[in-house]
């Protein structure tokens, strides 16, 4: 006669370390996983300004400021001409900055100390009067509308790094390559950091954006 299945034992699964093992994956998939951080443009900010010093008095001609304007379209405005193709930026503000309008005494050392390349484009389209008195006075002013892009605006800023790369790289005799990856803790490439940007600034001005509009 079979057996009553009634009273035959259930077979029970042991759950006491179920938690123990959902608890272990958790922390394996917490070390393990890596989450996305955007980090934004690193830049170097001046110091915020003592609010019991007056402002300072500057005053600049307008010719030694070349302006860029975005605006929420993404369109630009380059010395006050629309611009539709944004990488034509770098080579104008290479000659705005290369450029010797009327220049100073520390200008004249800057080209006396250009290489040949340099100074032969000087000689062709830098001596401009209604651009940069020269090299140490002239800055790049980059302005923003708060709904410029933030692919334009880092487009921009490339533009403007490039130029001031390029120039760099060419006084120094190197490409631009090796000059992105120079070594300033050793002396002798300190030396020639140093020597590629003396007289020349990279005086970039980048203004809070607002709603230009547009």
């Amino acid at each position: 006669m079979a057996k009553n299945k009634k009273n035959r034992p259930v077979a029970e699964v042991n759950s006491g370390s179920m938690a123990d093992i959902a608890f272990l994956l958790l922390i394996f998939f917490l070390v393990t996983t890596t989450i996305a951080n955007d980090k934004g443009i690193g830049m170097l900010l001046p110091p915020k300004p003592d609010p019991n010093d007056p402002p300072p008095d500057i005053t600049m001609n307008q010719r030694n400021i070349f302006k860029i304007l975005a605006n929420s379209q993404d369109r630009l405005l380059v010395e006050d001409e629309p611009l539709e193709d944004v990488t034509k930026i770098k080579d104008m503000v290479k000659e705005f900055v290369l450029n010797f309008g009327n220049p100073d005494a520390d200008d004249i050392l800057v080209y006396n100390s250009l290489p040949s390349t340099m100074k032969a484009t000087v000689n062709t389209v830098g001596k401009r009067p209604d651009s940069s008195d020269g090299p140490g006075e002239a800055v790049v002013s980059f302005k923003a509308d708060r709904g410029t892009s933030y692919e334009l605006y880092i487009q921009v800023l490339d533009q403007l790094n490039g130029a001031y790369n390029e120039l760099y790289a060419e006084r120094a005799g190197i490409s631009v390559e090796d000059w992105r990856i120079i070594d300033r803790k050793d002396p002798v490439q300190k030396e020639l950091y140093d020597m590629a940007r003396k007289g020349i600034p990279r005086a970039i001005s980048i203004a809070e954006p607002n709603k230009i509009g547009g």
